[in-house]
């Protein structure tokens, strides 16, 4: 499972007592979850007004982050198109995969010096954040651009006989070309009327050249015929070869043109194949600096909320529970009757009661800290 509940609960005579206690009623006689302890360091505690002011800013960097994570993720799966299988081995936080970093969770000293306030630190993974936000739309707008143009060239060039470029269909050879009267016309006849064109195309109208039509290209419905008249019947043409369900194509043939639409081809495809690598390696770097920072959002929640609900001094244990599946409720029950001393309110209070002054309904309350980190970060299975 790639759940994890991210608790604390106050140090007993010791921490390692509390841990003790969690250990033998989740894991030593039930397995209820795999437990780790969360290594949060001596932080900077600053005022009660503070702490206070940076539970509300934090839960909302907390949501924000989050965002960017998932948004790195899912545009990595998009960029790797038919390697989706490849995706997660590419989402890693420093080296490792997800699971790992949040177990072995180790906080970050250079990147978040911890003898700066709690504000300073959350100012500096929000301004992180934001950056990569930004990187990432500037990045991501460019790659779709050349992306989409490039698929609109590809389109142009499949698709069936009524659509597509003819431009790697036709020779020069195919047409008529420089004559003051005669012009060549092509047109797109169902697999099932070729009788019917070969009988009728002459007459379709007064200066269709006889026996000009030739086939030059089929695909699974149709093919694609050229005729040769004169230009003043053009019209007249094409109006009778309607009424008879054949389609004119206006087509006229340029070298130049379709030179130039080969080689635009050619450089957006090459554009792309040159932006991938780089695009991906920032992906990554980025994807890992945006989970860190998200990580560290949670502990920093861990330890405000600690102080708050557990006071002073600093006496609490973090501990990071990896439920099993099917045990998921059978946790709660355990945590409740290990914890619920903590909190006598807790225990009348109905998540689902909306009780006015107690903004219960947008987030589930405990009488322990916790936090949720789930670590499916896309919006499909691989």
């Amino acid at each position: 499972m790639t759940e994890f509940w991210l608790i604390s609960a106050p140090g007993e005579k010791t921490c390692q007592q509390t841990w003790d206690k969690l250990m033998v009623a989740t894991t030593r006689t039930n397995n209820l979850s795999n437990n780790n302890k969360f290594n949060i360091p001596d932080l900077k505690v600053g005022t009660l007004d503070v702490l206070v002011g940076l539970s509300d800013e934090l839960a909302k960097l907390d949501t924000f982050v989050e965002s960017v994570v998932k948004k790195v993720a899912q545009y990595m799966a998009d960029v790797l198109e038919d390697s989706r299988d490849k995706v997660q081995e590419n989402l890693l936080a420093n080296g490792v995969d997800l699971v790992t970093y949040i177990t072995r969770f180790q906080w970050d000293m250079a990147k978040y010096p911890i003898k700066q306030s709690l504000k300073n630190i959350s100012e500096i993974i929000s301004k992180q954040a934001t950056q990569i936000d930004n990187d990432l739309k500037a990045r991501a707008s460019a790659y779709n651009n050349l992306k989409g143009n490039l698929q609109n060239l590809e389109r142009k060039n499949a698709g069936s006989l009524l659509t597509r470029s003819l431009a790697d269909i036709v020779k020069k050879e195919d047409f008529v070309l420089d004559s003051e009267y005669l012009v060549t016309m092509l047109a797109v006849v169902p697999k099932t009327s070729y009788t019917d064109w070969q009988k009728t195309y002459e007459t379709l109208s007064d200066m269709v050249v006889p026996r000009s039509t030739k086939l030059l290209f089929e695909d699974h419905d149709s093919g694609l015929f050229s005729v040769t008249l004169f230009r003043k019947a053009i019209d007249d043409f094409k109006h009778k070869a309607r009424e008879n369900k054949f389609t004119v194509r206006d087509f006229q043939y340029n070298e130049e043109e379709m030179k130039a639409d080969k080689e635009e081809m050619t450089r957006l495809s090459t554009d792309k194949k040159k932006q991938f690598g780089p695009l991906v390696r920032w992906l990554k770097v980025n994807f890992s600096e945006a989970f860190i920072a998200w990580i560290h959002i949670k502990a920093l929640r861990v330890f405000v909320e600690s102080v708050l609900r557990y006071g002073l001094p600093v006496n609490f244990q973090a501990m990071l529970l990896q439920p099993n599946k099917k045990n998921m409720k059978k946790l709660r029950e355990v945590l409740s009757d290990l914890y619920k001393h903590l909190d006598s309110s807790a225990a009348i209070i109905d998540p689902s009661m909306d009780i006015p002054g107690l903004n219960l309904s947008q987030q589930e309350y405990y009488p322990y800290v916790y936090y949720k980190i789930d670590c499916n970060l896309l919006d499909f299975k691989v």
